[in-house]
């Protein structure tokens, strides 16, 4: 059960640009290791894998209420990036933001992620929408 899992040890970060909102988890800006940002009216999903990447991969979100895999591509230009990106209106957004304290985000091949469904995250959602 992911809730059981030991979160990831970090913090989110919320961060309004020109054009975007982002809000990143990791141990500080340079460390990041999950994004979630709003931007051309949609939320992107992005996993940091540390070495570049060629081949998407399934990317799965695990809530108390809903779980699905979606695909994650690598991010043109930045090659340490798997992302996968959503209507703002997406069911999969809004279990994210009020889950039961914490989502888990699995990518194959890659560590799994046990994040904490702080504020940041409903603030990304909710600048898209």
């Amino acid at each position: 059960n992911y809730l059981d899992a030991p979160q990831t040890p970090g913090d989110w970060d919320y961060a309004r640009e020109p054009g975007e909102t982002l809000a990143q988890f990791g141990t500080g800006i340079s460390e990041a290791r999950f994004i979630l940002r709003c931007a051309d009216g949609q939320v992107g999903l992005a996993y940091v894998t540390g070495r570049a990447q060629t081949a998407a991969r399934a990317m799965t979100i695990r809530t108390e209420t809903l779980t699905r895999t979606i695909e994650a591509r690598p991010v043109a230009g930045q090659g340490e990036l798997l992302a996968a990106f959503l209507a703002p209106s997406d069911p999969l957004l809004d279990a994210m933001a009020i889950t039961k304290g914490r989502f888990a985000v699995l990518v194959e091949g890659q560590r799994s992620l046990y994040l904490p469904a702080w504020v940041e995250v409903s603030r990304v959602i909710e600048d898209c929408r």
